[in-house]
Order: structure tokens, then C-alpha cells, then sequence
């Protein structure tokens, strides 16, 4: 049995030498490792393994989706209370990304486009920020702005959900002609679950039923080979899919 435990200790060690050496971490870890098999594992797993591990980002995501739940405004009230006591640009992002995420939109969109007017007039992420706050707020034809200039910036940033926000933000401006090409802009060159989805309820309000339908077979079929996880994920998105299909029927 004792010659069994030292095998086991060893064999941990290797598997914890393996991870350090594929994420490049030092060389004396691997010193570490098989001159003491046993503590050296031990400190590893706790020093670098667990950190950078899908359990630890797992726990994390948990805690949050807890502390959200049990105190939903508290990020709001910690952005709100550091960009009062310490009034800097990156606290004005945070506050603003926190109203948005708690749903004020419109003070939201008001706080990014101030972050704006300063140094950080050309961060691409900040005016992304702005372009889902203004159209959240209802303000179509700045959404629509903000989201023009990232493209003519950046082509490259954050292409995919730039094109769909555009697509939607031009369909809110009434724009059905550019919002219908710009769907398929995004179809073409992405067609990810979430443009297809939102490219068949539009389709579907904008009285085009043989594309809302022929969207509808290939998501059900990409539904069909989800996990049960996937689908929960995925459900509010898949609820307004199903309530635009069924306006058609």
C-alpha cells in the first residue's frame, strides 16, 4: 500500500508538471513537483490549478448569479457610491455599465456618452456601450450612430454583435429596408443561433413568413442537439422565438 501511495503522489505530480509546462509556468515548479511529489502537488493545485480551473470559474459564476440574486442592486450602489467618492473615467464606466445591466437604460446611455466627451472619446468598447444603452432607451437613430462609427473605426470589433445591434436598431428606427440588409449581412457572414434567432423575429413582425419559417426548421434543428443546459441558457431568447412563430401560425 505504501508503495501504491508514492505511485499515486507521483503520478499527481506529472499530471501538475504536464499543466505547467503547457501553460508556461516557471521551471521551478517542475522542481517543486518531483523533489517534494506530495506538498508540492498540494501547493500547485492551490497556487495555480484551481485559480485558472473551470471549478473555480464555475464557483465564481454561482456566487455571482447568488449575490445578484440576494442583493440585485448592490453593484449599482457600489458603482454609484465609487464614481461619487472617486470621480474618475473608469469609475463613470463601471457606473454605467451598472445601470445598464439594472435596467436604466436612459441614464445609462446619458453616463456612456459623457465617458465619451473626454480621452476615451475613441474606445470602441465604451461607444458599444453607448450604442446598447441608447437603443435600450429607445434613442434608435443614436444607436444606430454610435454602432456606424465603431464599424468605420474597426471593421473587426465586436463584428457580429455590432451587425445584429444594427439590424435591430435600424428596424426600431422604421428602417426596414437597411434593417433587412443588414440581417442578412449578419446571416452571411456569422449566423450564430442568436442572428438567426433575432433575424426570424424580425422576419416574423416584418410580415416575412417564408424566411421567418425557413429560419425557424434550422434553429429547431440546432435546439434539437442542445444539452438541457444549453437550452436553459438560451431560454428567454427561445421563448420570443416561439411567441413570433406562434403570432405567424
Amino acid at each position: 500500500m505504501e508503495i501504491f501511495g508514492i505511485g499515486i503522489h507521483i503520478l499527481v505530480a506529472i499530471f501538475f508538471a504536464v499543466h505547467a509546462v503547457r501553460n508556461g509556468q516557471p521551471i521551478y515548479w517542475l522542481l517543486i513537483l518531483f523533489m517534494f511529489p506530495l506538498i508540492g502537488s498540494v501547493v500547485y493545485f492551490i497556487a495555480i490549478y484551481l485559480p485558472s480551473s473551470r471549478i473555480n470559474q464555475g464557483a465564481r459564476k454561482v456566487a455571482s448569479v447568488a449575490v445578484k440574486t440576494l442583493d440585485p442592486g448592490r453593484e449599482l450602489r457600489e458603482a454609484r457610491e465609487a464614481y461619487e467618492y472617486t470621480p474618475t473615467a473608469q469609475n463613470q464606466m463601471r457606473l454605467a455599465s451598472a445601470l445598464l445591466e439594472g435596467g436604466n437604460a436612459a441614464e445609462a446611455a446619458t453616463t456612456y456618452e459623457a465617458c465619451l466627451q473626454g480621452p476615451f472619446s475613441g474606445d470602441l468598447e465604451i461607444r458599444f456601450g453607448a450604442a446598447r444603452a441608447t437603443f435600450a432607451a429607445g434613442r434608435a437613430d443614436d444607436a444606430v450612430k454610435h454602432l456606424q462609427t465603431i464599424r468605420a473605426a474597426n471593421d473587426g470589433f465586436r463584428a457580429e454583435q455590432v451587425s445584429l445591434l444594427l439590424a435591430q436598431a435600424w428596424a426600431a428606427a422604421g428602417r426596414q429596408d437597411e434593417a433587412r440588409a443588414e440581417f442578412e449581412h449578419a446571416l452571411s457572414r456569422y449566423s450564430g443561433f442568436t442572428t438567426q434567432a433575432e433575424y426570424a423575429i424580425w422576419a416574423a413582425g416584418a410580415g416575412d413568413t417564408d424566411k421567418a419559417r425557413a429560419l425557424d426548421v434550422e434553429l429547431r434543428r440546432t435546439i434539437e442537439r442542445w444539452t438541457p443546459q444549453t437550452r436553459d441558457l438560451n431560454q428567454p431568447l427561445i421563448r420570443r422565438l416561439n411567441a413570433a412563430m406562434s403570432a405567424l401560425r
